[in-house]
């Protein structure tokens, strides 16, 4: 096992704000409720209580999953339907783990089929896609736990129709893969039906929290990631967690503290700022899983995704001199992949920028980053800096189980359940009474009269 290999937290610039600063001594108060959460954890986890079975992800056998993925991979193209969980998950580890224009590269560069997602309900993205894809060499896999998920169930559907009236039933169904709860919702008895290829999801885990299961692994593994490695990643970083007990030795406890703590001091937006462009999609999937967990209750921090440097010149503003209400995590990767080092150019048009001439890309954005956390720090916003030594499967998964540990033990800090999204529910009950299905007519008959109100006061040009 590699110590200290996966990944690094500096927070001496956490403890700061003004007249509502944050004390060392806070954070170390903290220890005994930060211990009691990760046995809550682990001990619901091996309980197999619903809600926790992400915990114990990395040690679960896959070969399942790797075997579908092989048959994936001989496809030209997979088109995935899911949404948040099931979708956000899939895009971060490609655009983290994969070339960039992964779709545009020539077949023999890629050696693995192109990927598209059909997340949001988009007529036109819904065409576009089928318009480049060969129906033939194509797999669809959508992704839901109830299959009722109506964004997930319309694109389905779309896509779903076209298969079949393009190849006929029998091709069709050898082209769709469905993965799905064991026994519950409706698309179980659609694989019974069709006799599709099907793959289980866990019932003990929540969509956001299922990237290292099959909603994830399936895809990645079909496109070329070693998802070994993503889950040893994973496992690797928990054993570190659950061997110690001291907060100074636990860069996990250290951050969820920090976020509680700058929380109850009214600092309830978490801005996460990765330099690096492959983790812009990281930014996504951290932005629903820290909302959508510990938003409840009127309680919560608002994840705002920002990425370095681009956003150094659109927020950087606000940030250093608007209010103080946000903490901010800058997350580096310290060495990338294929460098560049900036070429003299011979105009002397360019001579002021001779500085850059022979320097590293990898070198400036990381400067910047520093910059950035340094220019936090001097107006006394509280900031830490999180870094990997390299973006690959194996940090890529730790740093996934980092995140979704911080998070739910954050949770624990707040006195809410992570697990839970009745927010999210309410809005999908009003969906459905407005679409017509069964059983949602009081849903209906609610969400017009509250429309009826939103609408008393109209302004147009």
């Amino acid at each position: 096992m590699q110590e200290k290999s996966l990944l690094s937290l500096a927070y001496g610039a956490a403890f700061t704000g003004g007249n509502s600063n944050v004390a060392f001594t806070e954070l170390d108060a903290l220890t005994p409720r930060l211990q009691a959460a990760d046995a809550w954890l682990r001990s619901n986890a091996a309980q197999g209580k619903e809600g926790f079975g992400w915990m114990d992800l990395p040690r679960r056998n896959v070969d399942n999953v790797q075997a579908m993925a092989r048959w994936l991979a001989t496809r030209e193209s997979i088109v995935q339907v899911g949404i948040g969980g099931s979708a956000l998950g899939n895009l971060m580890l490609h655009s983290a783990l994969l070339p960039p224009c992964w779709n545009e590269l020539p077949s023999s560069k890629r050696n693995a089929p192109r990927f598209f997602m059909a997340d949001n309900v988009d007529s036109a993205e819904n065409r576009a896609i089928w318009s480049l894809i060969n129906p033939e060499s194509t797999a669809i896999v959508v992704v839901s736990k109830s299959g009722s998920t109506a964004e997930t169930a319309a694109n389905f559907l779309f896509f779903w129709e076209k298969l079949r009236d393009t190849l006929g039933e029998a091709p069709a169904r050898e082209r769709v893969v469905v993965v799905t709860d064991k026994e519950k919702g409706i698309l179980r008895p659609f694989v019974e039906e069709i006799g599709c290829k099907s793959l289980i999801l866990p019932e003990d885990v929540g969509g956001r929290f299922s990237v290292l299961s099959c909603v994830g692994l399936l895809s990645a593994w079909a496109l070329g990631i070693d998802c070994k490695e993503l889950l040893q990643g994973a496992n690797e970083l928990d054993v570190l967690l659950g061997r110690t007990p001291s907060i100074l030795e636990n860069p996990a406890w250290i951050l969820a503290g920090l976020n509680f703590l700058h929380m109850n001091k009214g600092r309830n937006i978490n801005v996460l700022m990765p330099y690096a462009d492959p983790l812009e999609r990281f930014g996504e999937w951290f932005a629903q899983l820290w909302g959508e967990s510990l938003g409840k209750g009127g309680k919560g921090s608002t994840p705002v995704r920002a990425l370095g440097a681009v956003d150094q010149h659109s927020q950087i503003q606000l940030y250093t001199s608007g209010p103080d209400d946000k903490f901010y995590t800058i997350l580096t990767v310290e060495q990338g992949k294929g460098d560049i080092a900036m070429p003299a150019a011979p105009e002397r048009a360019f001579e002021k920028l001779s500085y850059l001439y022979g320097k590293s890309m990898d070198a400036l954005r990381n400067f910047e980053a520093e910059a950035t956390a340094a220019a936090l720090h001097k107006v006394g916003r509280p900031v830490v800096s999180l870094s990997i030594p390299t973006l690959d499967p194996h940090r890529l998964g730790a740093l996934i189980q980092f995140y979704e540990y911080v998070t739910a033990v954050t949770g624990y800090l707040m006195n809410i359940n992570p697990f839970d999204q009745p927010g999210v529910e309410q809005g999908k009950n009003y969906t459905y009474g407005l679409m017509g299905r069964s059983g949602f007519e009081s849903d209906a008959q609610e969400v017009r009269a509250l429309s009826a109100k939103i609408g008393e006061r109209i302004a147009s040009f």
